[in-house]
């Protein structure tokens, strides 16, 4: 029996019906009615497409053949228009590999023909009751973003839009992913909020960064080893494999792992079995993979640096996460995120970003992406006194050659010169003692200066 907020959010549900056969309408519509949900039944895609333009619907049943169209066809003009409609495939023509397309093109589940009343019910309060967890998580993740600003999962740019609507679908099968992207992109965020949105969420997630260990210590990271498997190994130890039971794996940079270590890595993605380094007991662990990468693999295949079997293995659903430079709708609103986050660190009042400021982010390249973002204005709130961020409080990389600061020669006091080349060695300088260094004083003076600048 369904929980009762599971049943309850059942019976909020609007749901689209779409099948070509009057009777199967009629009676998934009273089943559907008879557990409260509010109904809407059409016979063909373009009365589906219609009806999703005119309301927001949760929930839509797609049969799999409508006519001489198919429903697999119509199913991505469906999440086209409604990227968070949950679609539930069903058919009298199952087969295993219809079943694999449907979800690989975005439906939740695949409900086989001739179907109870009670599958139905079951399915609809199962979508509902993720519905309920993913609300959850999304409150949990605004509670985080006060804590780790990266972790709110809000997008701008279309690109992104489709990578976090993937990730939702994907989240609660075991299937493992492959986060694809450039360094700093946040492939570790969307791995956490992949197990934050999953049935595993309350397991552990481990982490292990691939390229920082040998292959000897990346083996005993993984699976652990015996005791005497090697010196210093004076007890046995259990790897992150066991540690991460009933929860998440994520392997950082899968693509830097020797082809000798892939092997081992392949048999546990397939058969969930292993070995500790030094023994030879096989133990099995309940484990979801989560990989990233920034290189391309395929072209590793080609040249024979990555196993293609092991990238078969772990690109079941595959994720690339576009780079900061494709995503400029996303830099400033960022860029503001994390100045207000650094701001209340050191309890101060939240800067703002001047247009000039604003329009040398908008040009920067962003080699570095989100990471570079966030470093940035950190090293802002950190290193610049005013309220407004300039330009000049930005990395040389990224400030562009606006000049809104004194000019020498024109009507400026001598102590507004001095403040306007001790903030821009500021915003350049690594450090305060560099700075100092720079401007030929020590840093007890540079300390003064800023305290009587902040206050001014």
């Amino acid at each position: 029996m369904a929980d009762a907020p599971e049943a309850a959010a059942a019976a909020a549900m609007s749901v689209l019906v779409v099948d070509d056969e009057k009777n199967i309408r009629s009676t998934l519509t009273l089943c559907l009615q008879g557990i409260g949900c509010d109904v809407t039944g059409v016979a063909d895609g373009a009365a589906a497409l219609a009806a999703l333009e005119r309301a927001p619907f949760d929930l839509a049943f797609l049969d799999l053949r409508l006519g001489e169209h198919s429903g697999l066809e119509l199913l991505p003009k469906l999440l086209a228009l409604r990227p968070q409609l949950a679609v539930v495939i069903i058919t009298a023509y199952a087969t295993f590999d219809t079943a694999v397309e449907a979800i690989k093109r975005g439906a939740v589940e695949y409900l086989p023909k001739p179907f109870t009343p009670a599958q139905v019910r079951h399915t609809v309060e199962q979508i509902a009751g993720r519905r309920a967890v993913q609300r959850r998580v999304a409150d949990l993740e605004a509670q985080l973003a006060d804590a780790v600003p990266e972790l709110e999962l809000q997008t701008h740019a279309a690109a992104m839009q489709r990578v976090l609507d993937t990730l939702a679908r994907a989240a609660p099968s075991d299937a493992p992913v492959l986060l694809c992207g450039e360094n700093g992109t946040g492939k570790g965020v969307l791995a956490r909020a992949l197990h934050a949105q999953s049935r595993r969420r309350q397991g552990p997630f481990a982490t292990v960064n691939c390229p920082t260990l040998s292959d000897d210590l990346l083996a005993s990271e993984l699976f652990g080893h015996a005791r005497g498997a090697f010196t210093g190994a004076v007890r046995d130890q259990p790897g992150r494999v066991e540690g991460a039971e009933g929860g998440t794996l994520f392997l950082d940079e899968i693509g830097e792992i020797s082809v000798a270590l892939q092997a081992k890595l392949l048999r546990f993605v397939q058969d969930r079995a292993f070995e500790r380094v030094g023994e030879t007991r096989t133990r099995h662990a309940d484990v979801r993979v989560v990989a990233a990468t920034n290189r391309d693999l395929v072209r590793d295949v080609a040249e024979g640096r990555f196993r293609e079997d092991l990238l078969f293995r772990l690109n079941v659903i595959e994720l690339r996460v576009p780079p900061l430079r494709e995503r400029p709708e996303d830099i400033v609103p960022l860029a503001r995120r994390f100045l207000a986050f650094f701001a209340r660190s050191a309890a101060r009042a939240i800067p703002e970003l001047s247009p000039a400021a604003e329009a040398a982010l908008l040009q920067h390249r962003w080699p570095g992406n989100v990471r570079e973002l966030r470093n940035a204005m950190e090293r802002a709130v950190i290193l610049w006194p005013d309220r407004v961020i300039g330009p000049e409080a930005l990395p040389g990389a990224i400030a562009t050659a606006v000049a809104v600061g004194p000019r020498l020669g024109g009507d400026h006091t001598l102590e507004d010169i001095e403040r306007e080349h001790i903030v821009r060695v500021l915003a350049r300088a690594q450090t305060q003692e560099e700075a100092a260094r720079i401007l030929g004083i020590d840093a007890s003076t540079l300390w003064r200066k800023r305290k009587r600048y902040e206050q001014g």
